[in-house]
C-alpha cells in the first residue's frame, strides 16, 4: 500500500484538504487527533505526562491552554511531550494501514518532517498558506491571539524548508483554485501507483 503524507503549517488548510482526499475514496489518518485521543485516554501516557508537567488534567482531559503554555515556549518540553506521544501515535498509524483498502492513503500530520514520519511514507504533500493568513485563520478557529499562533509556528518548519521536502505543495492562498491542485496531486499519485 502506498503510503502518502499530507502536512502544512499551523492554519495552512491540512483539514479541509483531507476532507476532499475522503470524498476521493482515499482514507486518511489524522496523526494529530489521534495524539489528541492517547493524551487524554492512554494510562501510560497520562501517568508520563503527569510526572513530567505535574497534574495537567481536568474533567474533561487534558488542559489544552496550561499544556500549550509549558511546551510551545520551552523547546526541551515539547521534545518530552513529543517523545511520550510520538511513538503511541506510530504504534496506532501502523494498525490503521494494515486494515485499510484502496490504492493508497494519507496520514495527516502537522510535524511530518520534525517527527521524521515523513521516512515511513512513499510521497509527501505540502499544503502552503501565507503566514498573515495562517495566523488570522487560528487566531479565529482557536479563539487565542496572534503572539499564541506564532509561538506555536516557531516550532514548526518554515514554509520554505517544507516546500522543499514534500513531492507536491498545494497552494492555499485564496489565490488559486484548490480543487484542480487537490486532483492533480491526485491523478499523480494514481500515475504512480499503475
Amino acid at each position: 500500500m502506498i503510503k502518502v503524507g499530507l502536512t502544512g503549517g499551523i492554519g495552512s488548510g491540512k483539514t479541509l484538504i483531507s476532507e476532499v482526499f475522503v470524498r476521493l475514496g482515499i482514507p486518511v489518518f489524522e496523526a494529530d487527533t489521534e495524539a489528541k485521543i492517547i493524551l487524554n485516554s492512554d494510562k501510560e501516557v497520562i501517568a508520563q505526562v503527569k510526572a513530567h508537567f505535574g497534574d495537567i488534567y481536568t474533567k474533561e482531559g487534558v488542559d489544552k491552554q496550561k499544556l500549550a503554555s509549558l511546551i510551545f515556549n520551552n523547546k526541551e518540553a515539547l521534545t518530552t511531550i513529543n517523545s511520550i506521544i510520538h511513538p503511541k501515535v506510530r504504534k496506532h498509524f501502523h494498525s490503521w494501514v494494515e486494515k485499510q483498502k484502496g490504492k493508497y492513503i494519507i496520514e495527516e500530520a502537522a510535524i511530518l518532517f520534525e517527527s521524521n514520519a515523513h521516512k515511513e511514507l512513499d510521497f509527501t504533500i505540502n499544503v502552503h498558506a501565507d503566514e498573515l493568513m495562517r495566523i488570522n485563520r487560528v487566531v479565529k478557529r482557536d479563539h487565542t491571539t496572534p503572539e499564541a499562533v506564532k509561538n506555536r509556528m516557531k516550532n514548526q518548519l518554515s514554509d520554505a524548508e517544507r516546500i522543499k521536502l514534500a513531492d507536491y505543495t498545494i497552494f492555499n492562498n485564496g489565490d488559486n483554485m484548490l480543487l484542480p491542485q487537490i486532483l492533480e496531486v491526485h491523478q499523480n499519485i494514481l500515475n504512480k501507483i499503475n
